[in-house]
């Protein structure tokens, strides 16, 4: 068993992979209103590319 401090460790579905680059991101809703960030994990294996959500803006203009 885990003890507290301890965090599991992120895994790639696809391939198995523990190794990712990690990079902030930002996707637009469809009338582009609002955006969400997020926070992507790109497997070093095979590229799956896994989102996080890091939460909602409407003044993140590009």
């Amino acid at each position: 068993m885990a003890s507290p401090g301890d965090r599991p460790t992120l895994r790639c579905p696809v391939c198995g992979g523990t190794e990712f680059d990690v990079e902030e991101g930002k996707i637009d809703s469809k009338w582009g209103f609002t955006a969400h960030k997020v926070k992507l994990f790109i497997c070093r294996r095979c590229g799956y590319v896994m989102l996080f959500y890091k939460g909602r803006t409407i003044w993140d203009f590009d």
